[in-house]
């Protein structure tokens, strides 16, 4: 069963809540309908970052992965022009 997304402010909102002292791990899971694993993961990514900080991931590994993909791309093609310009004519 896929769970509901939360947006970047949402997650540090619930993870300053906890930072807090306001609320304990099991009554925010069960407040906002997570897991534990998922409350953890989400403080060992994002903990003691500021929204804006979180925002600016999120579109840092964006632009990661696309980088990584384009250059997935362009290497077989770099890969063949070397074989093609290393053979005697």
């Amino acid at each position: 069963m896929k769970g509901k997304r939360y947006s970047e402010e949402q997650l540090i909102g619930i993870l300053k809540a906890h930072e807090a002292g306001a609320k304990k791990v099991a009554d925010l899971v069960r407040e906002h309908g997570i897991s534990e694993q998922s409350f953890y993961r989400w403080k060992s990514k994002y903990g003691g970052m500021e929204v804006n900080e979180a925002k600016r991931l999120k579109e840092l590994e964006a632009e990661n992965a696309n980088l990584k993909k384009l250059l997935a791309e362009a290497e077989p093609d770099k890969s063949m022009l070397k074989d093609v310009l290393s053979k005697k004519w």
